[in-house]
């Protein structure tokens, strides 16, 4: 079997620069390495995820609840693997390197439950994805830290200079510090590789964080 790499982190951490610079590095020296990333918009699993996303089922994120939004997300990538990515996993020596997976749903769905509900709540996320749908295990979670004012600050500007409206998770604050305060908490219960991405309320280098990334890629 290959290794399934995931880079995840708020909006505006650098998932998907990481992920590219992660691919770069491994197919230079001869690795072969193939990209995904979730929601995979472009597919027809994403259906339910586009919806939610644009406010179908309610203009705010709480409007769906975590079980139900977790399934729209599962299902994205239950069809993404059995369509696509399945049989590259497969073959020995392939990485896999996924811009988001399961871990956000164990974010941004895991934040709209009472903390005394969290433990039960991933207990239930890891059966239904890894369990019932039957995707695979990660072998490892890079989690991108970011505090949520910057991710905020970064979600804005990226919105008037792509012309591209927010999403309902994008364009509510609160769901945003809520879901770092559950991301500090599921990268310490489930073993997440957690790197901090600013210093003295900057954001690092992208040469010094893919650095990072890249040693611990290396010491799996």
């Amino acid at each position: 079997m290959g290794k399934l790499i995931v880079i995840d982190g708020l909006d505006g951490s650098g998932k998907h620069t990481q992920r590219e610079r992660l691919y770069d590095a491994l197919t230079s020296n001869g690795i072969e390495a193939y990209k995904i990333s979730f929601p995979d918009y472009e597919s027809p699993g994403c259906i339910f995820v586009k919806e939610y996303l644009g406010g179908a089922f309610g203009e705010n994120a709480d409007d769906t609840s975590a079980y139900s939004a977790s399934l729209f997300f599962g299902l994205d990538r239950f069809y993404s693997y059995r369509k696509g990515w399945k049989s590259l996993i497969e073959k020995e020596g392939v990485y896999i390197l996924a811009d988001r997976y399961t871990s956000a749903n164990a974010v941004h769905q895991l934040s709209k439950l009472p903390e005394e509900e969290w433990d039960a709540f991933l207990t239930w996320l890891w059966d239904t994805e890894f369990e019932k749908l039957g995707l695979p295990l990660p072998d490892a979670v890079i989690y991108l830290e970011l505090l949520p004012e910057i991710s905020i600050d970064l979600i804005k500007k990226r919105s008037v200079i792509e012309n591209r409206a927010m999403d309902i998770h994008e364009r509510d604050s609160e769901h945003l510090f809520k879901s770092y305060k559950a991301a500090m908490y599921a990268s310490e219960k489930l073993g997440w590789k957690r790197i901090r991405c600013y210093e003295n309320g900057k954001i690092r280098s992208v040469e010094d964080i893919s650095s990072e990334i890249l040693d611990f890629v290396n010491s799996l």
